[in-house]
């Protein structure tokens, strides 16, 4: 626990005397009074026992006792050890920008490893330095894609996650580009919707593999489609999943994104996380963000150093690639640490234990009077119900019951107000599955 260190007046006095400053509100004499905060609203200073046992009293209130079944994007995956103990290390927290190479060949070399396992990972030919978080990463990979086919237009399926996409139209609200959205059918992508959409002005189709509803699925036919229209293809992708599943490289995609929060961190109420990017060599230009190369130093030493640098704080701003796309370099290098535990093998094997234990949970679930498992498409970890009621009101009840059930679809489809889907790691015991299958049968039919 970090301590709780007062400043005395003492303290205080001698700050502002190196600095010059008379008083602490000399400090922001700029403000106008109109300007400035009437009252912070603070309570009076505490010792450090009661700032402890008042964070303890508020920590508590949070529902830590919850078994969770919620996805969406999300994962509560198991994190070894030694992943917290690795990057705990001084070495890596206090070098967040390895801006000098000379001073910073431990983080260089960590994040061009990386970008290997990245790249490995996805079957593509070059990955930058990570980015902020998933969402933003599938919104700098649609700027990629305006910027390299000159063209107005991205098709976005409907199966890509709704979070993602309120990202993108967010970001791109004042910009002159048009986005249209294709349906999903029995959870999978409408091939023949998604043809008609794509024409000589489109830059790009926006695809999820799996997708929100947890379908998996083969995009090589949409991505030969596309290229036939000089249209790029990118692919959201759940990083566990492809321990098992065809790469992306393998289906053709041109540019690959996805949130690493599954690689090793924890869901800490929503971040900090951090996304990743991989592309063609051929687009590596266009590719925001920074990339760590491999070289020689002048005494044939093997180094690294920053090859490219697109963010506007290091070249002109009007070409800059991105201005958001800050490097999660202390989570991107706990994601290392995880995989390079984990090994090919290891990822694997966590991969299968996902999927066999969401098809026990299926299999369990359908036994349950009023619950329909929709099984018209396979699905990895994760998988959609139907309920005889609003899905919002049943996971409001299961939570009496000790679950954190599932993620309301309703909420982002209209129409599916009595859909939810349901997400299974590795985590969940046979038990916890066989207990949460009695909570929802009491729940409906108690």
């Amino acid at each position: 626990m970090i301590p709780y260190i007062p400043n005395t007046n003492n303290d205080v006095a001698q700050m502002l005397k190196v600095i010059g400053v008379k008083s602490v509100d000399a400090l922001f004499e700029d403000i106008k009074p109109q300007h400035a905060p009437k009252s912070f609203n603070l309570p009076e200073g505490k010792s450090e026992f009661e700032v402890v046992e008042h964070l303890k009293a508020v920590a508590s209130k949070n529902a830590a006792h919850l078994i969770p079944f919620i996805g969406g994007g999300y994962y509560d995956h198991y994190i070894p050890s030694a992943v917290g103990a690795l990057i705990s290390r001084s070495e890596f927290y206090t070098a967040y920008t390895p801006y000098q190479p000379e001073c910073s060949q431990g983080v260089l070399q960590a994040l061009y490893e990386f970008q290997s396992s990245i790249c490995t990972l996805t079957g593509m030919e070059v990955a930058n330095a990570s980015v902020y978080e998933g969402g933003t990463a599938l919104y700098e990979a649609a700027m990629m894609a305006f910027r390299l086919t000159k063209r107005s237009k991205i098709v976005m399926d409907g199966g890509v996650s709704p979070i993602y996409r309120k990202i993108i139209k967010s970001y791109t609200s004042n910009l002159r580009f048009e986005f249209q959205e294709s349906a999903v059918v029995h959870g999978h992508s409408d091939r023949e919707q998604i043809y008609k959409l794509l024409d000589k002005d489109t830059a790009a189709i926006i695809l999820q593999n799996p997708n929100f509803f947890g379908t998996i699925d083969d995009h090589s036919d949409i991505v030969e489609e596309a290229h036939k229209k000089g249209i790029l293809v990118i692919q959201s992708v759940y990083p566990v999943a492809l321990g098992v599943l065809k790469t992306p490289g393998e289906m053709g995609v041109d540019i690959v994104t996805g949130d690493g929060q599954s690689l090793g961190l924890s869901l800490n109420f929503g971040g900090p996380y951090f996304g990743f990017m991989a592309t063609r060599k051929k687009y590596i230009r266009s590719m925001p963000g920074r990339i760590v190369g491999q070289t020689v130093d002048n005494q044939g030493r093997r180094c690294f150093v920053n090859t490219l640098q697109a963010r506007e704080q290091h070249i002109r701003r009007e070409k800059a690639t991105s201005n958001i796309c800050t490097n999660a370099a202390l989570c991107a290098i706990q994601g290392l640490i995880y995989m390079s535990l984990l090994g090919k093998e290891g990822l694997k094997e966590l991969a299968e234990l996902n999927f066999k234990k969401a098809e026990f949970a299926r299999q369990t679930l359908e036994k349950i009077k009023g619950v329909q498992v929709k099984r018209s498409s396979p699905t990895f970890n994760e998988f959609t119900v139907c309920l005889p009621k609003d899905a919002s009101l049943v996971i409001e009840q299961m939570v009496d019951k000790g679950f954190a059930a599932g993620f309301p679809l309703g909420r982002y489809y209209p129409g599916m107000e009595n859909y939810m889907s349901i997400a299974v790691t590795e985590k969940r015991t046979k038990q916890e599955i066989l207990n949460y299958a009695k909570a929802l049968d009491e729940v409906l039919n108690g």
